[in-house]
């Protein structure tokens, strides 16, 4: 029979925590997250030269995305179970280490069977090393400033891979063929992974209960993750949130260079504004739900990122009005990402369920908001018309709404 354990959540958190540790951890694991992103989204802007190559088409970037995001979720789904088992160590170090090696054969493709078989790989690894980072992240953080860190950590995936990646890669292409592109992240991976094996600690249950509503540090069965009521809304709530990143992210590279007829150089400009945008949503929205809550801020920023899609649908070939309308759509997306894998999915549950649920809720948005939202919008683009795919991000934020207005309040600073 387990025992509950109820942990004070005042005892050592202000004269005895560890600040030189929470940031070296948090910094190492938001660099590791950087080069995840770098590695996922690094091939969208690259598509338009490597389709004629690889004799691809919009519905082959459909699979290619899609089967990535299965990956991830499927692997996100068993592996934040294993972390909370054996610990965070034992699965975010081989994780970093195998995708970043995996990275650079994405450029030996030579056909669409062998890119996929390659990305499905990629997201397999990408996919263990996300859970447990959100919560190796949450539990090296003092309890007042978990939004913040969780934020910074997940705000290197928008910033390296949909930020810096367009313009990087779109400016490499004239010095090196794409191939050698893909090489580039592999060395950044394994010194990340050293560095986090020197410094990186598993945190005891009893100190992770710190960081949830709960503050329940007792044995659990996996399944007890559905018994709080903001797992299943947070697994709906990724699924709509990462249909309109996915969606937007895939196409719109090709959205810009073939309806709009904008020029490379024009493309990544504005397919940067998801990078810069979802960086600054994601440091700035987490670090105010510290402050006014969880559930306010992703109501708040699904009604934004709704504004900014209808301005970015109604935005003709102007470069700089459409980088402003995406950049405020994809600022609301990110924070509510950030949000539901993070902080409202870990406090929500008991201390050694922690990666479970971060797992879960990554998984089943993986799998069908990341793996099957692309495929279709690929479908609608190949056969409708390239225009038509922010209509699913549209539907997908309007069932997001819903979510958000029913979510269970998690913030420390609202239980106090």
């Amino acid at each position: 029979m387990n025992t509950h354990v109820n942990i004070n959540p005042s005892i050592g958190t202000t004269s005895r925590w560890d600040v030189s540790y929470e940031w070296k951890a948090v910094t190492l694991l938001c660099l590791a997250f950087g080069l995840v992103g770098m590695d996922r989204f690094m091939l969208l802007p690259l598509f338009p030269v490597i389709a004629p190559d690889l004799k691809l088409d919009y519905q082959d970037l459909g699979h290619i995305t899609g089967i990535l995001a299965v990956a991830w979720g499927v692997s996100a789904l068993f592996m934040g179970n294993l972390s909370d088992r054996l610990g965070h160590r034992k699965v975010i170090i081989p994780a970093i280490i195998i995708f970043s090696l995996l990275a650079g054969f994405s450029g030996l493709a030579t056909s669409v069977v062998s890119l996929m078989a390659i990305r499905a790989l990629i997201g397999f690894a990408e996919g263990a090393y996300t859970p447990p980072s959100i919560v190796a992240t949450l539990d090296a953080s003092k309890p007042s400033r978990q939004g913040l860190n969780i934020g910074i950590q997940q705000a290197a995936l928008p910033l390296f891979g949909l930020g810096i990646a367009p313009i990087l890669v779109t400016q490499l292409l004239k010095v090196v063929e794409w191939h050698w592109i893909f090489a580039m992240v592999s060395i950044p991976g394994l010194i990340v992974a050293y560095l986090l094996y020197r410094v990186l600690r598993n945190t005891t249950p009893t100190v992770a209960a710190l960081h949830t509503s709960t503050h329940d540090a007792s044995e659990h069965k996996w399944s007890d993750v559905f018994k709080y009521r903001n797992i299943p809304l947070n697994m709906l709530g990724m699924l709509c949130w990462l249909t309109c990143l996915v969606v937007l992210s895939a196409l719109l590279p090709n959205y810009l260079i073939d309806y709009l007829h904008l020029s490379l150089e024009q493309m990544g400009l504005v397919l940067s504004a998801i990078g810069f945008g979802g960086t600054m949503g994601t440091l700035v929205m987490p670090a105010l739900s510290d402050r006014l809550g969880r559930k306010p801020v992703m109501i708040i920023s699904v009604i934004g990122a709704a504004i900014g899609l209808y301005f970015l649908m109604h935005t003709g070939a102007e470069p700089y009005r459409l980088f402003a309308s995406l950049f405020v759509t994809l600022f609301f997306v990110f924070s509510m990402i950030c949000l539901t894998v993070g902080p409202i999915s870990a406090e929500s549950v008991p201390a050694k369920l922690m990666s479970t649920a971060s797992g879960i809720v990554v998984g089943t948005g993986e799998i069908f908001g990341g793996g099957i939202a692309p495929v279709i919008a690929g479908y609608v683009a190949k056969n409708h018309g390239i225009q038509y795919i922010m209509h699913l991000a549209a539907i997908a934020l309007a069932i997001g709404f819903f979510v958000a207005i029913s979510l269970k309040e998690t913030a420390p600073i609202k239980q106090r």
